[in-house]
């Protein structure tokens, strides 16, 4: 593990132009993104929002999450993950804020200096790239949450751990 000193992440509101390098953000409230509609006018289609990655081996699953632990801030971040295989993305079923903290894919463990931090506004999802690393799920609001991630063989999660004392420190978000 290699130590760094303890960075100061502030979350700000998360925006798709911010989050590009990083993912796709889910949000149809999007002013950008015309919905479509189907079933004879009665539904509005927000249409590939985010696009599923995998690798030749794995397939896209449909997974349910319930967060029955929420947080508080200033929380001191101790592990990072990612997922070499495929894409993972956060989508809640009722109103949940979660933080969402990231670094480049590119290097082989996060690096504080590179992080950027980002709290969503209770109706946003992510998807995280192939490779992104990411904060562990980190909800403000208890929710249940649908997530679309890799299944299959092969390992699709690496975590890092900071050393003690190290680990970057999450303050409340501004504004």
């Amino acid at each position: 593990m290699q130590a760094y000193p303890r960075t100061i992440l502030r979350p700000r509101h998360l925006t798709r132009a911010a989050f590009a390098p990083f993912g796709e953000v889910l949000d149809a409230a999007d002013p950008g993104r015309a919905p479509i509609a189907i079933n004879g006018g009665t539904t509005l289609r927000y249409d590939q929002l985010a696009r599923v990655e995998t690798d030749d081996e794995g397939y896209g699953a449909i997974s349910l999450f319930q967060a029955h632990e929420a947080v508080s801030l200033p929380l001191v971040i101790e592990v990072m993950e990612r997922h070499p295989l495929g894409s993972q993305a956060f989508m809640p079923l009722t109103r949940c804020r979660f933080v969402i903290v990231v670094a480049p894919a590119a290097s082989r463990q996060p690096d504080p200096a590179n992080m950027q931090a980002f709290v969503t506004d209770g109706r946003q999802g992510v998807s995280y790239r192939r490779g992104t690393w990411h904060l562990p799920l980190t909800v403000l609001d208890m929710a249940h949450l649908l997530v679309v991630d890799r299944k299959g063989p092969g390992c699709n999660l690496n975590e890092h751990v900071f050393a003690p004392g190290t680990g970057p420190l999450l303050l409340p978000h501004e504004g």
